[in-house]
């Protein structure tokens, strides 16, 4: 069974601060559970924070994290992220943050996702999954969903090509992003307007379980994508 439990009382997060320090003094951690990091607190922790005044400074810092910019629609740019991620305004989010300014992702949010587990696991001894997420919306659908950005120590995808289905059909293509669900389920008691910054998920298969995952791995590339 998957329990699903937000972290209170984590602090108003700010640059250097310890993530993973904070989150083992608000809860008690068993090996295999997940924590989901909600990619705001990191940027803030890695000085991703930068001023931004004007709709003109917003779009050159869109256009500065971005490898091309897709689609444009009034105000809305669709672009493909310095990190390979395809979202609107390449992930750049003014919400809960300080007047004048923005948060930019993470650089590398696998890398961030590592120095939380790592963070996590010198303090209190204990192997975990560690989950950075964001909210993005969807090509065909309506609604945002939470997915992951980075991971460390839980499988980005599981790939179930080659086993058989409930009728002995050999799967040919299926690849489930585990994080991302992973992720879209610790939403549901993050909320967006509620300020809770981590969620504990527990109960994961231990199957899900990798040492040397990245959400790199999610990102279809450009040549297997119809849609670029």
């Amino acid at each position: 069974m998957i329990s699903l439990i937000p972290i209170l009382g984590l602090p108003e997060f700010e640059y250097g601060m310890n993530i993973g320090d904070e989150i083992v003094k608000k809860i008690d951690l068993i090996t295999n559970d997940v924590v989901v990091v909600t990619s705001k607190v990191v940027s803030k922790v890695e000085g991703r924070l930068v001023p931004s005044n004007s709709r003109d400074e917003f779009e050159k810092n869109v256009i500065a994290e971005s490898r091309r910019i897709l689609r444009r629609r009034g105000e809305m740019m669709i672009v493909e992220t310095n990190h390979g991620f395809v979202c609107a305004n390449a992930g750049i989010d003014q919400s809960n943050v300080p007047s004048g300014q923005i948060a930019l992702l993470p650089k590398d949010s696998d890398r961030s996702a590592r120095r939380i587990r790592d963070q996590i696991q010198a303090i209190s001894g204990t192997k975990v999954g560690i989950i950075v997420s964001d909210t993005f919306g969807r090509a065909w659908r309506r609604g945002v969903t939470d997915v992951a950005l980075g991971v460390a120590g839980v499988a980005a995808i599981i790939d179930l090509r080659g086993s058989l289905d409930a009728n002995n059909r050999e799967l040919k293509v299926t690849e489930v992003a585990v994080a991302d669900e992973i992720a879209s389920a610790a939403e549901l008691v993050k909320g967006k307007a509620a300020n809770v910054a981590a969620v504990l998920v527990r109960g994961v298969d231990s199957s899900y379980f990798r040492e040397s995952s990245v959400a790199e791995e999610i990102v279809r590339v450009p040549s297997e994508d119809l849609f670029r």
